[in-house]
C-alpha cells in the first residue's frame, strides 16, 4: 500500500472499520430484543447460542440478516485497517508487523467462513422451519464450527497471537502508547464462531478498538510521514 491512494485507503479503513465493527456487534447484541425475559433465560441455558440466534432470525429475518451482514462488513474492512497499521509499525518493528498482520488476517478469514455457515443455517430456517433447522444445526454444530480439517477454527486462533504481536510492535515502534496498545489488544481476544451471541462486553471491545485505530486513521490521512515517524499517543 504505497502513495497517496494507499494512504487514503488505509486511513479511511482505520476510521471506518472499527465503526462498522461496532455497529455490527451492537446490532447482533440486539437480535433477542423482542423475546421475553423467560425466553432469553431459556436461550442462555443452552450449551450454545445457536438456538437463540436461529429463533431470532425466524422472528425477524430482516433485522438479523442486517446485523450479521454489518458485522461481516466490519470484519472485511478490518483487513485493510490492520494492513495499514502493520505498514506504520513496520517502519520500526518489521518482523512484529509482518507476523502480527499475517495471523490477524487468518483470524479474519475464519470469520468469513463462520459467516457462510451462519447464512446456510438461516437458509435452513427459511426452507425447513425453525424446529427442524435447529435440530439439524445442533446435531452437527461442532463439525460445522470447526470446518474441514479444522482449518477455520485453527485459523481463528491467529487473532490472539496476531493481536498480541501487532500490539507489541505498535508499542515498540512508538505508534501506540501502552494504553492504546492494550485497547487494541482487548478486542483481538473476542471469540466469534458460528451463530455466536454478541454480549454487551463484546460491544464495549469494539469501542476500545475505535479508540485505538480511529485517531491513527486521522493521522494517516493528514500526515504523509506517519509511516516513518509515529510518536506514541
Amino acid at each position: 500500500m504505497n502513495g497517496k491512494t494507499g494512504r487514503w485507503i488505509g486511513g479511511l479503513a482505520l476510521i471506518l472499520a472499527p465503526l462498522v465493527w461496532f455497529a455490527g456487534l451492537l446490532l447482533r447484541h440486539l437480535v433477542l430484543k423482542d423475546f421475553t425475559p423467560e425466553q432469553v433465560a431459556w436461550f442462555d441455558q443452552q450449551p450454545f447460542a445457536a438456538p437463540g440466534q436461529l429463533a431470532a432470525y425466524a422472528a425477524n429475518p430482516g433485522f438479523v440478516t442486517a446485523a450479521y451482514s454489518v458485522f461481516l462488513l466490519g470484519a472485511v474492512l478490518l483487513l485493510p485497517a490492520f494492513l495499514m497499521l502493520a505498514k506504520v509499525v513496520a517502519a520500526k518493528a518489521p518482523a512484529l508487523a509482518a507476523w502480527g498482520f499475517l495471523l490477524l488476517a487468518l483470524g479474519l478469514f475464519a470469520r468469513v467462513y463462520f459467516a457462510g455457515v451462519d447464512l446456510n443455517a438461516f437458509e435452513l430456517v427459511d426452507k425447513l422451519g425453525l424446529d427442524q433447522a435447529t435440530r439439524l444445526v445442533m446435531d452437527d454444530y461442532v463439525d460445522l464450527s470447526y470446518g474441514l480439517w479444522r482449518l477455520p477454527v485453527t485459523a481463528s486462533v491467529g487473532q490472539y497471537a496476531g493481536g498480541l504481536l501487532l500490539a507489541i510492535g505498535a508499542f515498540r515502534a512508538g505508534t501506540f502508547g501502552i494504553a492504546r496498545a492494550l485497547l487494541f489488544l482487548w478486542p483481538c481476544t473476542l471469540w466469534m464462531g458460528v451463530l455466536k451471541e454478541s454480549e454487551f462486553l463484546s460491544v464495549v471491545t469494539a469501542v476500545a478498538l475505535g479508540l485505538a485505530l480511529v485517531p491513527l486513521g486521522v493521522r494517516v490521512l493528514f500526515d504523509r510521514q506517519v509511516g516513518e515517524t509515529s510518536p506514541a499517543s
